[in-house]
């Protein structure tokens, strides 16, 4: 088996001269431009893809190669995935496959006569090696040309960089520096998953966060690495969303971004020096964007439009629907334009290089540490918990922060304890971190209708009309809040069994 290792970044059209005439190729040596055509298989049903198995066929000038691809890790333009590739002569053989389950799939009784191709990939490859420094060769590559499925077609216009030899530094080290001086964003989509997105013809979809991958042998910068890449993932498919109108596709990124945030600080003792100062900078920038564009989102679709629907006809209420939505929609631009930025791509890959950079092992066990960071957690939230008052918003506020970073430590940690005692705590926690939420939207909203409304009396009306509707649930949100708290303090130190 070989790992593919590369960085993809997808390249606008519109900046490929500006490519061609980087420095950075004038220092290349130059490969022959191929044509590549790729055609896709897989069952009717789509079997190996739903397992995260891709399996190609690629006509190479005169020859035919067999490429058979698994699901690794991609996140921040880093891309790891397990391949085997072999002549193709006519009919598929997966002997050299060494992964026992991926054999074993492929090698299903039937599952090879109802192979069939699903999509094609057709593009021009210009190919360019770097040897950055002693013992290190790169392959850089501009694919442009077009991704079908049936009727359906997509352009493709991509640099890859992808490591023959040396460190995965020389790989961040050349996509900085290509990203610094072009419109460059790292892609997290192989053109394999587009291509099955082009085949179903599946609308994008909201991420959440994936379960917990981490493992008990893993030392802390391990289990950090392997965390902060799935929160990096859910950011950038989230992004892809960026355009569309519905608003959990922002919400989802700020929940990456809270989850990356948290990580960093429960993970804080097992990160090496400066790394936490300097990748806060550009998540806290972005972090602040996205929560201007999702406070919003939640005056429109979860103050005002339950209002208006209560309220059916009253036309105080939809006028002020309309302000709130034409409010809303200068958040939204302002959200796609940091997303568009170079800085942003800079950041993505900085935070990505940062990461997969070798970490000295922690003194102490997984296990232990986990106990540690645990403790203060729940020590803080108690002390939080202690001091909030119902009627005083900021102090819930902070109290809603304690309880999230708790939640969200105990989700990390969760592959070394107990299903059930795991469970518990986290109903307990999400429940009290959901009131806590929605008593702070109904805070937040207040300033943002009253600078919606102005001077218009029909506005302000409209105002205290939502006010007054929101009102018992506001009280039944202040006494959910008193019973979390009250769990909250009976809730046991599993970490300890």
């Amino acid at each position: 088996m070989a790992e593919e290792v590369e960085i993809k970044l997808s390249l606008p059209e519109s900046a490929r001269r500006a490519f061609l005439r980087h420095p950075l190729l004038r220092q290349a040596e130059r490969l022959p431009t191929r044509r590549l055509l790729n055609v896709y298989f897989d069952t009717p049903d789509l079997t190996l893809h739903r397992h995260g198995i891709a399996l190609r066929t690629r006509r190479q000038g005169r020859r035919w190669l067999q490429t058979v691809k698994c699901a690794g890790t991609a996140a921040g333009g880093l891309a790891i995935r397990p391949e085997w590739e072999q002549p193709y002569l006519g009919r598929f053989d997966f002997a050299a496959i060494d992964a026992p389950g991926v054999r074993a799939l492929l090698g299903r009784h039937g599952l090879r006569a109802h192979l069939e191709p699903v999509f094609e990939t057709t593009f021009s490859r210009r190919c360019w090696r770097l040897r950055p420094a002693r013992g290190v060769s790169v392959l850089l590559m501009l694919d442009r040309g077009t991704i079908t499925a049936g009727e359906a077609q997509e352009a493709v216009c991509e640099i890859e960089l992808e490591l023959e030899r040396g460190s995965v530094d020389a790989l961040f080290d050349l996509a900085l520096g290509l990203a610094a001086a072009l419109p460059l964003r790292p892609d997290i989509l192989s053109k394999a998953e587009r291509g099955y997105r082009l085949r179903t013809g599946a609308p994008l979809r909201p991420v959440k966060a994936a379960p917990s991958l981490l493992r008990p042998a893993q030392d802390p910068a391990q289990a950090f690495r392997g965390i902060a890449t799935a929160c990096l993932a859910q950011l950038q498919l989230n992004a892809l969303g960026a355009n569309e109108t519905d608003a959990e596709f922002i919400h989802q990124m700020r929940v990456a971004l809270r989850r990356l945030r948290s990580a960093l600080r429960s993970f804080r003792p097992a990160l090496p020096e400066g790394f936490e100062q300097a990748v806060l900078p550009p998540l806290r920038a972005l972090a602040r964007t996205l929560g201007q564009a999702r406070d919003w989102d939640v005056l429109a679709e979860e103050i005002v439009a339950p209002a208006c629907q209560a309220f059916a006809g009253d036309a105080r209420l939809a006028a002020l629907l309309a302000v709130v939505e034409r409010a809303r929609q200068p958040a939204r631009a302002t959200v796609r334009q940091a997303l568009a930025l170079p800085e942003h791509a800079v950041s993505l890959l900085d935070f990505s290089a940062r990461l997969h950079r070798d970490a000295a092992p922690a003194g102490e066990s997984l296990a232990a540490f986990a106990g540690r960071r645990l403790d203060r957690l729940r020590k803080k939230a108690l002390a939080l918990a202690a001091a909030a008052q119902l009627s005083d918003p900021a102090s819930l506020h902070v109290l809603r922060i304690g309880v999230k970073r708790l939640r969200y430590a105990i989700e990390f940690f969760a592959p070394l304890y107990r299903a059930g005692a795991v469970e518990r705590a986290l109903k307990t926690l999400t429940a009290l971190q959901d009131a806590l939420g929605a008593l702070n939207d109904l805070s937040r909203a207040g300033p943002l209708l009253r600078q919606c409304a102005g001077d218009d009396a029909a506005l302000r009306e409209a105002v205290a009309l939502i006010g007054g509707w929101h009102g018992p649930r506001h009280a039944v949100l202040g006494r959910l809040t008193l019973q979390g708290m009250r769990r909250l303090r009976k809730l046991k130190p599993f970490w300890k069994d």
